[in-house]
């Protein structure tokens, strides 16, 4: 027994009370955009980019649904004008919301859903459908519901079937084997229902977005409500964001 009480005291306190607040060391997050103006025709970024997440140079701007924080970007940057801190705070309801540039850093602040919240804010069901994902993402994806984070404290779970889930939760670029199940897992979700893009991946392909063995036209007809980036995403990206968008506030069981 005391053996067992020196192991909990040396462990601490693992779970996180303010998630909203939490902020994780040595996590390669939210790429940094500095003020100083680029080399003239220098595209040494660009290049050094595998999933084209720089859509435009002058002003400087990423695409976070692309980017998968490889960090081979800033090393190259001759104006080092590009750097990578701990943010996880990054998810967004539009797609459009994930480009940051200099003048807008960080995707807008996630306003709360009426309908969402109306709907799922006291209990919310999700299903996880990994469509050829590399099992990055669903390894976080795992993680939410640890001591750390415990996602089930708000009422929020993941279950194995679809017929008893709210919304589904993407991870993977979609490849032809998975498109069909993965219609059929959504088709068997009652309504109301919702799809949430997890990863890069899942938002825009991410480094398989040419592959010919992606199909995404899925999502052509079903548009996520909350995009979640990353490579993978952190587990208080998705937690954060699913608060957020249910008007659940810090600290709240």
């Amino acid at each position: 027994m005391f053996r067992s009480l020196r192991v909990r005291i040396a462990q601490g306190r693992q779970y996180i009370g303010d998630l909203r607040a939490a902020s994780p060391a040595n996590f390669r997050g939210l790429p940094v955009i500095g003020a100083a103006p680029c080399a003239s025709a220098c595209q040494a970024c660009v290049d050094a980019c595998p999933t084209q997440a720089f859509t435009r140079l002058d002003p400087l701007e990423i695409d976070l649904g692309r980017c998968i924080q490889c960090g081979d970007c800033a090393p190259v940057c001759p104006e080092q004008k590009l750097t990578f801190s701990n943010g996880c705070h990054t998810a967004a309801v539009r797609r459009e919301d994930l480009l940051i540039s200099a003048a807008r850093p960080t995707p807008p602040p996630i306003a709360v859903s009426a309908a969402l919240k109306k709907q799922f804010g006291r209990s919310l069901r999700l299903r996880s459908v990994s469509a050829g994902g590399c099992n990055g993402c669903e390894a976080e994806l795992n993680a939410v519901g640890n001591v750390n984070f415990d996602l089930g404290r708000y009422g929020i779970e993941f279950v194995a079937s679809p017929r008893h889930a709210d919304g589904l939760v993407l991870s993977g670029p979609i490849t032809h084997n998975m498109a069909e199940p993965l219609q059929l897992c959504f088709d068997a979700q009652p309504r109301p229902r919702f799809v949430l893009a997890f990863g890069a991946c899942a938002i825009s392909g991410g480094l398989f977005a040419q592959a010919p063995q992606v199909e995404r036209l899925f999502l052509a007809h079903n548009v996520p409500v909350l995009y979640v980036p990353g490579c993978p995403p952190h587990p208080l990206t998705l937690v954060v964001a699913l608060m957020d968008v249910l008007g659940i506030a810090a600290g709240t069981p």
